[in-house]
C-alpha cells in the first residue's frame, strides 16, 4: 500500500516537473533570448520572493509579467512610478461615498497576484516604502484595518541603471526585501533578429501577442508548489556553505557593507527552488552557486575605492565564490 503511495507521490512530482518545464517553454518562446532571466524569475516565484529587475527600457519587462500572469491565470497590475506618485496611489485609500453616506475603502493596484512596479527608482523614498509592508506581510493597513492581498503574491519592480537621470536609489531596507536582483541585457544578434521577426510578422503595432500562451497553472497550483519547494531538503554542510559565502561578504576587502542574515535565508530559499526545478528533492552546492549572483548583488555596497577602480559587485561575488570551498559530498 505504501509502495502505491510512493508511486503516486512520484507521479505528482514528475507531473509538476513537466508543468514547470511547459511554463518555462511558453515564457521563453515569447520572451526570446533571455533563458537565464526566465529561470531566475521562476526560481523567485517558486521561492515566494519578490524580484528587482534592472535594465534599460524596451527589453520586455512588462511583457514578462503579462506572460506570467496569463500562464498562472492570475491577476496582474502595473504601476508606473513617477516623482509625483503618492503612497495612496499604490496601496489605496479611504473615501466618503455620498450615495451610501459611508466611508469605504478604495483598494489600490497592490491587491493583485503579480504587481509590476515599473521604474520604481523614479519615485521618492516615501512612495517606494509604501510597498514595504505589503511585500513583507502580504497585507496593507488602511485606517487601522489590515487587508490581505491574494496569494500567490509577487512584486516585480524594475529600475533603470542608477546613472540614468532623475532616479532615486532604493533604501537598503527595501532592497533587502527583494529575494533577487535580475539583470536584463540586450539580446544576442540572432535572438534580436528572431524577436524583431516575431513582432513584425502579420501584426499591427509593436506589442508582442500573447494570445497563443495557454494557462499551465492556476494560482492554487503555485501556492501548492511553493509549499513543496519549502520541503526540499538541504544538508547541514550545504547550508553552512551558504552561510560562509554570506559572511565572506562582510569581511571582504573592498566591500563597505556586506549581506545580512536575510541574504543567507534568500540563498537557501532560491537554491531549494532551483533544485526543485531540476527535478531534485535535495539541494547541492551548485544550486547555491548558481543563484548567488542574483541573490547577493543588491545586498552588497562596494567601497568608493573599489568603484573608482571600475570593479563591479558581480565580479566581487564571483571572486568570493572561488574562494569559499564547497562541500565535497
Amino acid at each position: 500500500m505504501s509502495h502505491d503511495g510512493d508511486k503516486s507521490t512520484n507521479d505528482n512530482e514528475n507531473n509538476d516537473f513537466d508543468i514547470i518545464n511547459q511554463l518555462k517553454k511558453q515564457v521563453s518562446d515569447v520572451f526570446i533570448g533571455q533563458e537565464q532571466v526566465v529561470d531566475q524569475v521562476l526560481i523567485a516565484m517558486l521561492s515566494a520572493g519578490h524580484i528587482l529587475i534592472e535594465g534599460v527600457p524596451g527589453l520586455g519587462k512588462t511583457l514578462l509579467v503579462r506572460l506570467l500572469a496569463k500562464t498562472i491565470n492570475g491577476e496582474y497590475a502595473r504601476v508606473q512610478f513617477t516623482p509625483d506618485l503618492m503612497p495612496s496611489d499604490i496601496t489605496g485609500h479611504v473615501m466618503f461615498d455620498n450615495e451610501s453616506n459611508k466611508f469605504r475603502i478604495r483598494r489600490g493596484p497592490v491587491f493583485t497576484n503579480l504587481l509590476l512596479a515599473d521604474e520604481i527608482n523614479r519615485a521618492p523614498a516615501k512612495t517606494q516604502s509604501a510597498l514595504l509592508e505589503v511585500m513583507q506581510e502580504h497585507q496593507v493597513t488602511l485606517e487601522g484595518k489590515s487587508l490581505s492581498v491574494p496569494e500567490p503574491y509577487l512584486v516585480m519592480a524594475t529600475q533603470n541603471p542608477l546613472e540614468h537621470e532623475g532616479t532615486y536609489p532604493l533604501p537598503e531596507a527595501q532592497l533587502d526585501r527583494f529575494i533577487m536582483k535580475i539583470k536584463i541585457d540586450y539580446p544576442q544578434v540572432d535572438e534580436e533578429h528572431a524577436l524583431i521577426k516575431a513582432v513584425t510578422s502579420n501584426q499591427v503595432g509593436d506589442q508582442f501577442s500573447i494570445d497563443d500562451v495557454t494557462q499551465c497553472f492556476t494560482t492554487d497550483d503555485i501556492v501548492r508548489l511553493q509549499k513543496q519547494v519549502s520541503t526540499v531538503s538541504i544538508d547541514d554542510e550545504v547550508s553552512a556553505y551558504a552561510v560562509s559565502i554570506v559572511r565572506q561578504t562582510r569581511d571582504w576587502s573592498g566591500i563597505s557593507n556586506g549581506a545580512g542574515p536575510r541574504g543567507g535565508i534568500a540563498l537557501v530559499r532560491c537554491a531549494r527552488a532551483r533544485a526543485f526545478m531540476q527535478g531534485r528533492d535535495f539541494v547541492i552546492p551548485d544550486d547555491i552557486k548558481k543563484v548567488a549572483l542574483a541573490v547577493l548583488r543588491h545586498r552588497i555596497i562596494l567601497s568608493p575605492e573599489m568603484e573608482l577602480e571600475g570593479m563591479d559587485v558581480d565580479r566581487v561575488i564571483e571572486a568570493i565564490l572561488e574562494t569559499v570551498a564547497a562541500p565535497r559530498k
